[in-house]
């Protein structure tokens, strides 16, 4: 188990953690470190750690004025990769779902991803990565 003092943790409101878990562990390489489900599991890459709570979860309960936390949204983690066109052929061809196709800025390349739930994964592949 990493030091939970040296990573960064994300939450992630979903509608089905078991869902959730299948995807980032076989889709982008995450490790479970706690399988709580149907309420909340964790699951950790390098030094990020992603909560992954479910409707069930206390994170996911009414807010005092009845509003619910919901999955989705445009705020996102963000993964760096080497390759986004390789990487983004590899997702697709399993099946995964995007938003959107390869963006390119002055700073790299990004595209959005999606899990089950709609949250946003942002694939990045930073200028200084790109191929020539």
């Amino acid at each position: 188990m990493p030091d939970l003092n040296n990573v960064v943790s994300v939450r992630y409101i979903v509608h089905n953690v078991e869902d959730a878990i299948a995807f980032y562990t076989g889709f982008l390489g995450f490790e479970v470190l706690t399988n709580f489900a149907p309420a909340f599991a964790d699951v950790v890459r390098g030094n990020l750690r992603l909560l992954l709570s479910g409707p069930m979860s206390s994170a996911g309960r009414p807010m005092p004025d009845g509003a619910r936390p919901e999955p989705g949204g445009w705020n996102r983690i963000h993964l760096i990769v080497k390759d986004i066109e390789a990487e983004v052929a590899r997702l697709r061809d399993a099946g995964a779902p995007f938003r959107n196709d390869i963006l390119e800025g002055p700073g790299g390349k990004q595209i959005l991803l999606q899990d089950p739930s709609g949250n946003v994964i942002e694939l990045f592949q930073p200028a200084s990565a790109n191929p020539a």
